[in-house]
């Protein structure tokens, strides 16, 4: 009888996974979706029967379990390398040469450079064994529990080898679109692109949200490929393809000079907006094998390899308006306005055009032709005009005069115009949005569009008006688009920004010049608001990094009678006035001592490692100088690791800032 049922079960297993590898790996589905789940709720029935006959790789893993406390580190058997970046095509020849130095007539393999996250997965006797992160190189993290969730990751190979394979962890286009949209449901930040949104994901500690969150696995890489009889790059994706693996090998291919390398860069660079994954570059590896250990390796690359970054993406759209906006301390913002264009996976229709000289500079005109791409693949900006392309009589850029809001006439400033008018209701409305902004007090579920709506229908019209919404709460919930459920959260989140620590309050004020990371310095100097309110210009100068226009600012903002009631009716609605943080450690390794970040990070994210160093008492900067004590490496990283190295500055990988905040916590 058992003996019956095993057999259904892994019969049941069988087809389940043979499906699955023609959907999610070949894309060439030979059953229907209703099939599909019959056989899988079939075997979820048999296994909730029989716990004791259900199989490690069982697909039925693939929804997530328990979740974890914490990562546990593990070392990888081979070091997980990354190739240096090259940028442009006598880059690309340089590096041809370089190996036709020492092989003659290679061939290289082309392979998209996938813009995700690495991966390395281990299998014993061809069952998943182990999963886990990069990290350093040397050690990562095991994600084995969310990687099983992935459906491209087989579970169970086609042959019980052991065998170590490595790839690229990603988010689909499409799984990126559908997170997003579940996250602004939720009144959730969303992700700024698919690569934050797949570490992020394979990083949960519940794999059930990583089950969610539809991630994919390009399998790229087999680090001892002679074990297995194979004797080149190409050899090795086939390979992997054969034991069940998804790669790309309809847009893989092979070369022998760099006029080849560049064509075909050239034409992966037209397919890639249409490409259902992000990619950023592409991979040349030498394919011969015994070439590749000729070739050897530096202590931090190979120099059989080597990775070309695509520039970011431009595309061509039409300057309709150039619409000028008002910001919360009065600043007058031109923005350029155009027809709707795809850059880089997000669907954008504006840009900021910064000030009066920018557009000057770029003789940007109403009915130009211009380029917009991704500054730091995130946000959109204006490139260049194409005068080729200007059609005669566009009259050149005039900045205005007057505020567009209230008709105040404008003021400049160094570069920058403002509008004086306090009372500005731009002004008042930019203000309500900073202060609920997640960097200031943190108000989930409104955003600026439900502001400027209550700001018009006179519900807020100050900061204070916040704390009173439960006074009206059955008047909200009677507006379009509005109902008991959202408004209940809304209340609960506005209560919820009361316990926030000083330094959020202070930010979220909008002190001209007090940015967050300022907000924190004069939180953990002065306590409480009481101490912050009553300070000196002359002690404010005295803090390292507030310099006079900052301490002036805060004189100047603690002068102010209406300012002074503000604090007041804010501490008597319940906001919290302290710093609730803890009191900063002393640590040799990091008090007063300053550091840069760089690259993606993967442990943490940029503000976690933020508030770390600062709670042991450093600080942290975004440039690199001979004063910097450490500069503290991500995977990728860009400029800022060169010049550390060129100034010979300490360089820490996420592990090792890792050990130093656990050994510092110690003492």
């Amino acid at each position: 009888m058992l003996e019956d049922i095993k057999k259904k079960m892994n019969d049941l297993i069988d087809k389940i996974n043979k499906a699955s590898y023609e959907y999610y790996t070949l894309d060439e589905p030979t059953i229907t979706d209703q099939e599909y789940d019959d056989m899988y709720n079939e075997l979820l029935r048999l296994e909730e029967k029989y716990p004791k006959l259900k199989r490690n790789d069982s697909p039925t893993n693939r929804v997530g379990g328990e979740a974890l406390e914490k990562f546990e580190k593990v070392a990888h058997e081979t070091p997980m390398l990354s190739f240096d970046d090259i940028f442009n095509s006598e880059e690309i020849e340089v590096f041809d040469a370089r190996i036709k130095k020492q092989v003659k007539n290679p061939t290289y393999t082309l392979e998209p450079k996938m813009d995700g996250l690495s991966g390395s997965l281990i299998y014993r006797d061809g069952i998943l064994e182990r999963a886990a992160t990069r990290g350093d190189g040397v050690i990562g993290e095991n994600i084995t529990t969310n990687v099983k969730t992935i459906r491209s990751v087989p579970l169970k190979l086609t042959e019980k080898i052991n065998i170590e394979v490595r790839g690229e962890i990603y988010m689909s286009k499409l799984s990126f679109q559908k997170v997003n949209i579940e996250k602004k449901k939720n009144g959730e930040k969303e992700f700024a692109n698919p690569r934050n949104a797949a570490a992020g994901s394979v990083r949960q500690l519940d794999s059930k949200i990583t089950a969610q969150r539809g991630l994919d696995f390009m399998a790229y890489f087999i680090p001892n490929p002679d074990k297995y009889g194979l004797k080149s790059q190409h050899e090795s994706l086939e390979y992997l393809k054969k034991l069940g693996f998804k790669t790309n090998y309809k847009l893989n291919s092979l070369a022998h000079n760099s006029k080849e390398i560049e064509k075909y860069i050239e034409d992966l660079g037209i397919k890639r907006s249409n490409l259902p994954f992000p990619i950023d570059g592409v991979v040349l590896k030498v394919d011969s094998l015994e070439d590749e250990a000729k070739l050897g390796f530096t202590a931090r690359v190979p120099r059989w390899g080597i990775a070309y970054k695509f520039p970011a993406l431009e595309v061509l759209t039409t300057l309709k308006e150039i619409k000028f906006t008002v910001g919360r301390t009065g600043k007058i913002t031109p923005n350029a306005i155009f027809d709707p264009v795809h850059v880089d996976g997000s669907l954008v229709s504006k840009a900021t055009l910064h000030n009066e000289d920018y557009c000057l500079q770029k003789d940007v005109r109403v009915g130009d032709v211009i380029s917009i791409r991704k500054a730091g693949d995130v946000i959109p900006e204006v490139v260049e005009v194409k005068l080729d392309r200007r059609k005669d009589n566009l009259p050149p850029f005039k900045m205005i005069e007057n505020c567009p809001i209230c008709n105040t006439k404008l003021i400049k400033k160094d570069a920058i115009h403002y509008c004086p008018n306090s009372n500005c209701p731009a002004r008042h409305t930019e203000g309500l949005i900073h202060f609920a902004s997640r960097d200031a007090m943190n108000i989930d579920g409104i955003g600026e569009s439900i502001i400027q709506d209550f700001y018009n229908m006179g519900y807020l019209k100050k900061i204070t008006d916040f704390y009173h919404f439960n006074e009206y709460q059955e008047q909200l919930m009677t507006l379009e688009g509005f109902g008991e459920k959202s408004i209940s959260n809304m209340i609960q989140s506005i209560e919820n920004s009361k316990k926030n620590s000083l330094e959020k309050l202070i930010f979220a004020l909008g002190i001209p010049h007090v940015g967050a990371k300022t907000a924190k310095i004069l939180a953990i100097k002065y306590k409480t608001m009481d101490n912050f309110s009553k300070t000196s210009l002359e002690e404010l100068t005295n803090i390292p990094d507030i310099g006079e226009t900052i301490a002036q600012s805060i004189v100047s903002y603690f002068s102010n009678e209406n300012n002074k009631q503000l604090i007041k009716e804010l501490k008597r609605l319940g906001l919290n006035m302290k710093y609730t943080k803890g009191e900063t450690q002393e640590s040799e390794e990091f008090n007063g001592k300053t550091f840069v970040l760089t690259g993606s990070l993967e442990i943490f994210t940029r503000n976690e490692a933020e508030e770390k160093i600062e709670a042991l008492g450093g600080k942290t900067s975004s440039s690199v100088s001979k004063k910097t004590a450490a500069v503290i490496v991500g995977a990728n990283p860009g400029s800022k690791y060169t010049k550390a190295k060129e100034l010979k500055i300490p360089i820490w990988t996420e592990q090792e800032f890792q050990e130093k905040l656990a050994n510092s916590s110690e003492k």
